[in-house]
């Protein structure tokens, strides 16, 4: 326990008898850094059309950069956030039910229009690399789980749908 008190992996009192992270712990509770991106993620959340939970372990920082390019015309935004931190503000956001995907590197695509056009280009991509997993999502309020989203990069964008319905209205 003293271990993590410190923030040292062994344990190590480093000397300051009682300085450091406890006093901090008594006082108004995490650094204000930490709250700050706490606060960023609940606002994303609270925020987005959607919220897609992806592995990237493996990804290279130009393979990460081709995948925001990918999502970008989707209105989706790609961040990648420390676990402990994202199951902070899930659990503030009352979304709980995130929380047991938040294991691993775990990075976010918050989505700012339509999720199926953000679902589809997350399957495009995850089609070429490999080290791209779907965990998971939010769709509005609604978790959703891995398959969920790719049932949900099938659906036919907006714009085919309406397509279809309009033919429809006007076959005899």
């Amino acid at each position: 326990r003293g271990g993590r008190l410190s923030g040292r992996p062994h344990g190590g009192g480093g000397g300051g008898g009682g300085s450091g992270r406890v006093g901090r712990r008594e006082g108004s509770g995490a650094r204000p850094e930490k709250v700050a991106v706490v606060e960023e993620i609940r606002g994303k959340l609270a925020g987005a059309d959607a919220a897609v939970l992806t592995q990237y372990r493996g990804l290279k920082v130009s393979e990460l950069a081709a995948l925001r390019g990918a999502l970008r015309p989707a209105g989706t935004e790609f961040k990648i956030f420390k676990n402990t931190l994202a199951r902070r503000a899930a659990e503030e956001a009352g979304l709980s039910e995130l929380i047991p995907r938040l294991e691993g590197r775990t990075a976010i695509a918050f989505v700012n229009g339509e999720a199926v056009l953000a679902a589809k280009a997350l399957r495009d991509f995850g089609k070429t690399n490999q080290a791209l997993v779907v965990k998971g999502g939010l769709l509005g309020t609604k978790v959703l789980t891995s398959g969920d989203m790719a049932a949900l990069a099938d659906v036919a964008p907006r714009e085919v749908l309406l397509a279809r319905l309009a033919g429809g209205f006007q076959a005899p």
